[in-house]
């Protein structure tokens, strides 16, 4: 008969792989938590810029509890969001190759927060077959390090774990790239074969609650959109 898992190999599983995860993740909720002052740090800073102009292009900031965040910016829709699992980067991603995880592998485990790129409007008028899309990725690992994962054409230049730990100082600069990305990234009209049919129920769908579904690069892909590895 196969032996089974010793106690003993159990309980050094929990007090090293378990203790990791749990290290990263009060890291990431720090993270997060210092994100949200930010963007409200942010919010008051910009709004205070431009009191006298368009009251529509006002910032607004949401804290929607311990994983979520909105901030709203014009007709664009920024959600914040950490996810509540620790992560380890597939066998085959570059990070591996790294000196940096080469000396200490529990180094490659991380925390996340997303940042998403929404329409306004697609939760104005709860338009929920809408599309949003994922701006960048914030990784964090049990030294407080961190790197980011997002669009060539973002501005997020932090992709090396190990060469920096996240602060305020980095938190402010990935938000404020974060929110001009968005503001250059168009709504775009979709293919002409992709909406050239229309159902009669759709009408009346759309008729009853705006329900069509609207992304700002639906239908399109294009070089620039590549996403940093």
């Amino acid at each position: 008969m196969k032996k089974g898992a010793s106690d003993d190999k159990i309980i050094a599983t929990l007090s090293s792989k378990s203790a990791l995860k749990q290290q990263i993740y009060d890291n990431t909720c720090a993270a997060f938590k210092l994100m949200k002052e930010e963007l409200s740090r942010i919010t008051e800073d910009l709004n205070s810029k431009i009191a006298g102009e368009d009251p529509r292009i006002q910032l607004s900031f949401v804290d929607h509890g311990e994983f979520t965040a909105e901030l709203k910016v014009a007709g664009d829709l920024l959600i914040f969001s950490m996810h509540s699992n620790i992560f380890q980067f597939d066998r085959d991603h570059e990070i591996w190759k790294t000196a940096y995880i080469m000396e200490d592998s529990s180094a490659g485990y991380s925390g996340v927060i997303n940042i998403y790129n929404f329409l306004a409007d697609s939760f104005k008028y709860n338009r929920n077959e809408d599309l949003g899309y994922l701006v960048a990725r914030i990784f964090v690992n049990k030294n407080n390090h961190f790197f980011v994962q997002g669009k060539r054409q973002s501005g997020f230049n932090y992709t090396t774990l190990g060469a920096n730990v996240l602060d305020q100082h980095y938190i402010r600069k990935i938000v404020k790239a974060s929110i001009q990305y968005c503001l250059d990234f168009d709504l775009l009209v979709p293919p002409y074969d992709a909406v050239k049919l229309i159902t009669v129920g759709q009408v009346h769908q759309n008729i009853s609650d705006a329900k069509q579904k609207t992304g700002k690069r639906l239908g399109f892909q294009f070089k620039v959109d590549d996403v940093d590895k």
